[in-house]
């Protein structure tokens, strides 16, 4: 039954976060805010919204490893599935990508990250510090989409569910629906992953590693396999990128301010530096020209993946 619950919560949190960013995204073009700067902050909010809210609602609920857990496990499944999967599907043709700035923005959070873990427990003092990099770095970014003007049309067209002729009421009904079903969600879907933990004697941080995870992965997931039909390793890539940055400045650094986090040993001896590792995995198709994310590679990603979850429950 808890199992039920779980994927009841899970459903509810992705129609809800959809809705969010549809909402969201349309009400901002409305207003006659830049595409690209709401891709950049409203769109990465929404899509990020179940993570925040399951990794806050798990604070709440005393079981802060679950919220650890939760955005550890979402950045490895980022990028050895949610790659990996796509890959299989459909080769990416990664050398035809510039995300280089991007790749080592999110590879120097992750250092930090990690450092300030390391320092652990987590405070608000190091959710300030991550907030402030995560408002640098969208600084950075909107900056350079005004400088770009012309890509703006072009990242209008990208981004789902715009409809520019959708009516208030109907753009209000999405984000108020969205606000409601988010937070409803993830209490049901953290309440069950909590008993089905208990139950299966498994610790809060391993079910964040490998359940919640999976789950909040999957609009992710999602994502890349249309950009993969698509042929568009950009837009695969770069969700990746930015989604994993997100997760660890902007979703740790907010949960941080409803509690302390603390990080138990085998974060620092293990899951940390398998991030860390899967992260340093994909550099040679962010910075080569000649090197396509193939099939063969997909097997690779989506079997190391496998490995690591084999390890955590094992572990």
């Amino acid at each position: 039954m808890e199992f039920l619950f779980a994927g009841i919560g899970l459903v509810i949190l992705l129609l809800a976060g959809d809705l969010l960013v549809r909402g969201a995204v349309n009400s901002s073009l409305r207003l006659g805010v830049p595409a690209l700067i709401v891709s950049l902050t409203v769109v990465a909010f929404g899509t990020s919204a179940p993570e925040l809210l399951i990794s806050v609602a798990a604070i709440m609920d005393e079981a802060p490893g679950l919220a650890l857990g939760n955005v550890v496990g979402s950045n490895t499944a980022n990028i050895l599935l949610v790659l990996g999967i796509p890959a299989l599907i459909s080769t990416l043709n990664t050398s035809e990508c510039d995300t280089r700035k991007s790749y080592l923005t999110m590879l120097f959070a992750s250092i930090i990250f990690v450092g300030l873990a390391f320092m652990g427990p987590i405070t608000w003092v190091h959710g300030v510090v991550l907030l402030a990099m995560l408002a640098l770095i969208l600084g950075d970014q909107a900056r350079q989409a005004l400088v770009h003007r012309r890509s703006m049309k072009a990242m209008e067209d990208d981004l789902e569910g715009v409809d520019p002729d959708m009516p208030w009421w109907k753009i209000c009904l999405f984000l108020l629906l969205g606000l409601i079903g988010l937070p409803l969600g993830a209490n049901i879907f953290v309440d069950a992953s909590l008993v089905i933990a208990r139950n299966f004697g498994v610790s809060d941080s391993v079910i964040g590693l490998t359940l919640v995870a999976l789950g909040t992965s999957l609009p992710e997931l999602a994502t890349t396999v249309m950009a993969a039909i698509r042929r568009q390793a950009d837009v695969a890539l770069g969700n990746v990128i930015g989604s994993n940055m997100f997760n660890l400045l902007g979703i740790m650094g907010v949960a941080s301010f409803f509690g302390d986090i603390p990080v138990a040993t085998t974060f620092m001896r293990f899951d940390f530096w398998v991030m860390l590792g899967a992260s340093v995995l994909i550099a040679p198709f962010v910075f080569s020209n000649a090197r396509n994310m193939t099939r063969r590679w997909g097997i690779s990603l989506c079997a190391a993946y496998v490995a690591y979850i084999w390890v955590v429950v094992q572990v």
